[in-house]
């Protein structure tokens, strides 16, 4: 623990002209005296670092000393690619080992670029959570980033709708959408997302596959789904290959980004069941993809171009997929005037409704 102290202090010392004890022993998370007794420790260890005295005094290094300890550890190496995320690195516990990296990185690089990191984060800020939304951190989280690191198989309990169901998983990567954390892992050769905050207990190494209740009961490996009971992406029926110490071999082929980008249209789309056909005005048209699930629209305005565009008024009719009624009169009552529903029926006869009290206000 010392020693890893010690090394931090010369990395700030040799990335800095000079730092005063209060500096040192805040980023050090130590006190004065200790700062003091760690200075006494290099010197003696044939480090050359000068004390100056008076009120603008402070510690700096002496005849251009260079330490050679600014090698990367894997750990630093990985959080370091990872380092523009910074609330992200907190929650997966790697904050420590990002700003070990940063320092190495900042003691390696020539006196006059050092200020780079300061300067690119005063420039540049990433705020992931949605707006009015507070961010919590799933409790489990640091464990299952441990586990993608280092490719080792988990056996999870997950609360899936009403119950808690026991899972061995192969976890293959974290992934950040709005605030909430996601796993994307395989199990039984299929490949599922998880919420993170949903897992309810976590065990490195995994345990023989659970025979009886889960087999076939359409749970969500069973039915192909993932944990919310929608279609699954299929997997390679390769197993789960065993690896020493509980880790597994881990398919190279597999891509997060494309991963993720295929799940999440799956997933988009397989809320959307119900269509609406509505007549838009030419502004309406410009709204629709702002008050409504946005590939949804796009593609719902494309096609009726494509079906011989707008009438003689302008008006354009098209047929939008939409999660249900009850959404579709929500988000399409934003639209105002500039927007008719033709069909269904019964959500024709809501809008009908709400215009005339609508109306009623203004008389």
């Amino acid at each position: 623990m010392r020693a890893a102290r010690l090394i931090k202090m010369v990395l700030l010392l040799q990335s800095r002209p000079s730092m005063t004890a209060a500096e040192l022993a805040r980023e050090l998370e130590v006190s004065e005296r200790t700062v003091a007794r760690d200075v006494l420790a290099l010197s003696e260890a044939g480090v050359p670092v000068y004390a100056d005295r008076g009120r603008a005094g402070g510690y700096r290094l002496i005849g251009g000393y260079r330490t050679r300890l600014t090698g990367l550890g894997r750990s630093e190496a990985e959080a370091l690619f990872l380092s523009g995320v910074p609330s992200a690195l907190r929650e997966m516990g790697l904050a420590d080992a990002a700003s070990a990296a940063r320092l190495k990185v900042s003691a390696a690089l020539l006196p006059e670029l050092r200020d780079a990191a300061t300067g690119a984060a005063q420039r540049f800020h990433l705020d992931a959570p949605n707006w009015y939304q507070e961010p919590e951190t799933p409790a489990l989280l640091p464990a299952i980033a441990d586990a993608v690191w280092d490719d080792r198989r988990i056996t999870a309990r997950y609360l899936r709708k009403d119950t808690e169901v026991e899972r061995e998983l192969e976890p293959y990567g974290l992934v950040l959408k709005a605030g909430v954390w996601y796993l994307a892992a395989r199990t039984r050769g299929d490949y599922r997302v998880y919420r993170v905050d949903r897992f309810a207990a976590v065990e490195f190494g995994g345990a023989d596959e659970r025979s009886g209740a889960d087999e076939g009961s359409g749970t969500d490996e069973g039915s192909g789904t993932d944990d919310n009971g929608r279609a699954g992406m299929p997997g390679r029926q390769a197993g789960m290959p065993g690896g020493a110490g509980g880790r597994f071999v881990r398919d190279e082929s597999f891509d997060l980004p494309a991963f993720w980008a295929e799940r999440a249209t799956q997933f988009t789309r397989s809320l959307l069941r119900e269509e609406v056909v509505l007549r838009l005005s030419k502004r309406g048209a410009l709204q629709l993809p702002y008050v409504t699930e946005r590939m949804a629209a796009r593609e719902a305005i494309e096609a009726a171009q494509a079906a011989g565009g707008p009438d003689a008024h302008g008006r354009l009719t098209v047929t939008l997929a939409v999660e249900s009624a009850e959404v579709a009169y929500a988000q399409l009552l934003a639209l105002g005037p500039e927007g008719e529903i033709l069909a269904p029926s019964g959500l024709r006869e809501r809008f009908a409704a709400a215009a005339r009290r609508t109306a009623a206000l203004y008389t």
